[in-house]
């Protein structure tokens, strides 16, 4: 099993490759979207780099559960309702959605999801 010190390099690589950003803009607290440009169709590439690389399957509802951001049980007024986030860190144990809380708008959402969190997924993976 890779450290997660092995499992970020890999990352690392996979999003220099697949975003064309340089090594050092890919730290552990950098987000996929804001920080780094990752677009929808971008999260099938990486996807894909990390399921090849680690040997593991990723759903894509596991890493982005975007049945939750679009349910009327969960959302309200384009944000989501306790029972909705409550769902969201039930669904991604892997991220810290502290922060997403406080204002929790359904379009702001690509904007939480940061390298570490994606660390912590595969880590659990591989475990």
């Amino acid at each position: 099993m890779p450290s997660e010190e092995e499992i970020f390099k890999t990352i690392q690589e996979t999003l220099v490759e697949a975003l064309g950003v340089d090594e050092d803009e890919v730290t552990e607290d950098a987000t996929l979207v804001a920080d780094l440009g990752a677009e929808s169709i971008d999260f099938l590439d990486i996807v894909f780099r990390l399921e090849k690389a680690f040997d593991i399957k990723i759903p894509r509802e596991e890493l982005f559960p975007q049945d939750i951001l679009t349910s009327a049980d969960f959302v309200e007024d384009g944000k989501l309702n306790e029972a909705g986030l409550a769902e969201l860190k039930k669904r991604m144990p892997f991220a810290d959605l502290d922060k997403f809380a406080e204002n929790p708008k359904v379009q702001e959402f690509g904007n939480i999801l940061t390298v570490g969190d994606m660390v912590r997924f595969v880590a659990s993976k591989v475990a």
